[in-house]
C-alpha cells in the first residue's frame, strides 16, 4: 500500500471515531427528550412524537421538533386549543388529541397545517363546534369527532376546508345544526350525523358541495323547515331515515340541486304541507319507502318532476284523503300498482291493510264531505233558529193583543 493510501485510511478512521460518539449523543438526546422534546413526551424520531398521559396543561408547540409529522397528544389536561396552536409545525400530517379535557376550540386553531391528513378529537367534553374552529384545513381527509359532548354546530365552522373523505360525528348529543354550519366544505365522501338532532336551521347545508353520502338518521324534528337544504349541491346520496320529521314545510327542499339519490326512508311524518321536487333541482332518483304519513298532502301539494320515483311500503290515510294520495305524483306511474305496494294507516279498521283492500270508489272525497257536512249543519242551524223565532213571534203577538 502506498503512502498516500495509508494517510487517507488513517484520516477516514479518525473521522469515524470522532463522528460516531456525536451521532450516538444526538440519538440519545432525541430519545431522552433533552433537545426539542418535552420531558412529558417520547420522541421516537424527528418525525414521530408521543405525548400521551403526560399531564400536559397546554400544547408544548415550541418545544417540539419542527420536523414532526405524526404527533399524539392523548389523555392530557389542556382545556383549550388556541388559535394557531400548532404554528411552526407545518410538517404535521397526523394529529391525535383524544381523551383530553378540551372544552373549546378557538377560531383557526389549525391554521397553517397544509399537510395535515388526519385529525382526531374524540372522547373529550367538547360541547360545540364554534365558528372557524376547523377553518382552512385544506387537505385533511379524515376528521374524527365522535364520542364528545357536541350539542350544536355554529355557522362557518369548516370554512375553507375541503377534500375531506370522512367527517365522523357519531355518539354526540347533537341537537342543533345552525345556518351555514358546513359552508365552504367541499369534496366530502361521507358526512354522518349522530341520532337525536332536534333542529336543522334553514341553509344549514348551504355551501356544502360534492358530497358522496349525507346521512341523517334518528332525528326528532318538530318540522323540516323551509330551505333546510338550500345551497347543498352535487350529492350522490342523501339519506333521511328512521326519524320523526314532524311537518314537512313548504320549500323544505327548495334550493337543493344535483342529487343522484334522495332516499326518504322509514320516517314518521305528521303532515306533508307541500313537497315540490321540480326539474331545476336535478334529482335523479327519489326513494320514498316505509314512511308513516298521518295526514296526506292535498291534491296539488306534491310535484315530483324526477326521472325515477319509487314509493313502496308506506302507510297513508285511507279515509277521504285516499283520493289525494292516489291523485298525487306518488302514484303517477300506476295507481293500481301503487295501491298494491302501500298500506293504510287510518282509519283503524284499515290499519296495516294494503291500500288495494279499500274500495276508494265508495269513499267520498274530503271536499265533498265538507260540503255535505256544511249543508247538514246549515239545515240544523236553520231549524234551531226558526223554532225559537216562531215561539217568540207568537208571544209578542199575544202580548200586543
Amino acid at each position: 500500500m502506498d503512502w498516500g493510501a495509508q494517510i487517507f485510511m488513517r484520516y477516514s478512521l479518525c473521522l469515524a471515531l470522532v463522528s460516531f460518539p456525536l451521532a450516538m449523543q444526538e440519538e440519545t438526546t432525541v430519545s431522552n427528550g433533552s433537545t426539542n422534546c418535552p420531558a412529558e413526551c417520547i420522541c421516537l424520531s424527528p418525525t414521530q412524537v408521543l405525548c400521551n398521559t403526560g399531564g400536559l396543561v397546554e400544547i408544548p408547540t415550541l418545544q417540539l421538533p419542527p420536523t414532526v409529522e405524526d404527533l399524539s397528544l392523548t389523555k392530557n389536561d389542556f382545556p383549550i386549543i388556541k388559535s394557531d396552536a400548532f404554528s411552526g409545525l407545518r410538517g404535521l400530517r397526523k394529529l391525535s388529541l383524544d381523551g383530553n379535557n378540551i372544552s373549546s376550540i378557538k377560531p383557526f386553531a389549525f391554521r397553517g397545517l397544509n399537510k395535515m391528513r388526519e385529525l382526531s378529537i374524540q372522547h373529550t367534553p367538547l360541547g360545540f363546534i364554534g365558528q372557524f374552529s376547523f377553518a382552512a384545513l385544506q387537505n385533511v381527509t379524515l376528521l374524527f369527532l365522535a364520542h364528545n359532548k357536541i350539542k350544536y354546530i355554529e355557522g362557518y365552522s369548516f370554512a375553507g376546508t375541503s377534500n375531506i373523505k370522512l367527517i365522523l360525528l357519531s355518539n354526540n348529543p347533537l341537537h342543533s345544526i345552525q345556518s351555514n354550519a358546513f359552508s365552504g366544505l367541499t369534496n366530502v365522501d361521507h358526512l354522518i350525523f349522530p341520532s337525536g338532532i332536534r333542529v336543522i336551521e334553514p341553509d344549514a347545508f348551504s355551501g356544502l358541495q360534492h358530497v358522496g353520502l349525507l346521512k341523517l338518521t334518528f332525528m326528532d324534528l318538530s318540522s323540516l323547515m323551509p330551505f333546510t337544504f338550500r345551497g347543498l349541491s352535487f350529492v350522490h346520496v342523501i339519506n333521511i331515515q328512521e326519524s320523526d320529521l314532524g311537518v314537512v314545510r313548504k320549500d323544505a327542499f327548495s334550493g337543493l340541486s344535483h342529487v343522484n339519490n334522495l332516499n326518504i326512508l322509514k320516517n314518521k311524518i305528521d303532515v306533508i304541507e307541500q313537497l315540490y321536487l321540480t326539474s331545476d333541482l336535478a334529482i335523479n332518483v327519489l326513494r320514498f319507502h316505509g314512511n308513516h304519513i298521518l295526514e296526506a298532502p292535498r291534491t296539488g301539494d306534491t310535484l315530483l318532476d324526477i326521472n325515477t320515483i319509487s314509493a313502496i311500503d308506506n302507510h297513508f290515510p285511507c279515509d277521504c284523503q285516499i283520493h289525494d294520495i292516489l291523485e298525487s305524483d306518488f302514484a303517477t306511474n300506476s295507481t293500481t300498482e301503487f295501491q298494491k305496494h302501500n298500506y293504510c294507516i287510518s282509519p283503524i279498521e284499515y290499519n296495516g291493510k294494503l291500500m288495494s283492500f279499500v274500495d276508494s270508489e265508495i269513499i267520498a272525497k274530503c271536499h265533498d264531505k265538507v260540503v255535505k257536512g256544511n249543508l247538514d249543519s246549515g239545515a240544523e242551524f236553520t231549524l234551531s233558529i226558526s223554532i225559537p223565532f216562531q215561539i217568540t213571534t207568537i208571544l209578542a203577538f199575544t202580548t200586543f193583543l
